[in-house]
């Protein structure tokens, strides 16, 4: 089973998605910190949606063998449920973490050599924490959920009388 749920391949494959949608949250969330007057948890919030837009494409075209499949409205739903819990894993827990980090010690920041940007490290950290954990999450309700027919869509939409 273990085999089975981390096979190489579609580890890899979510790997390399994981990590591009991780660059644009991270981006698209140290931009709105620098450009817009909003809070660390909200710039996280933030960029997590916009890596969530651009991670379901690239999960279903590269990851889990979903490309082909004719499912694509049950599994965004299913990515949604899934993608909720993991925003919640990567939003509060590297709030907490960072708010706990800072609490304990003073801010630690790294100036970006040639250049004027100072980068908090506890942020960073924070947030690369969380997403890891968000990533293992994922992938094993991603795989083990979004793109395999488990019944679930069915009779959620009998529930809701679609």
């Amino acid at each position: 089973m273990a085999s089975e749920l981390f096979n190489r391949r579609d580890v890899l494959a979510y790997f390399i998605v994981a990590a591009i949608g991780a660059t644009v949250q991270l981006l698209a969330g140290s931009l709105l910190q620098e450009w817009f007057r909003v809070s660390y948890r909200e710039a996280l919030f933030i960029g997590y949606i916009v890596a969530f837009l651009v991670g379901f494409v690239l999960t279903k075209l590269f990851a889990f063998n979903a490309r082909n499949s004719a499912q694509t409205q049950r599994e965004a739903i299913k990515f949604t449920m899934v993608s909720i819990v993991s925003c919640l894993i990567t939003v509060y827990g590297a709030s907490w973490l960072y708010d706990f980090s800072v609490s304990r010690a003073e801010p630690f920041t790294l100036l970006i050599p040639f250049s004027v940007k100072a980068v908090n490290l506890n942020k960073l950290g924070s947030q690369v924490f969380g997403m890891g954990l968000s990533f293992i999450s994922n992938y094993i309700l991603h795989k083990r959920f979004t793109f395999r027919d488990t019944g679930f869509y069915d009779k959620l939409k009998a529930l809701l009388n679609l």
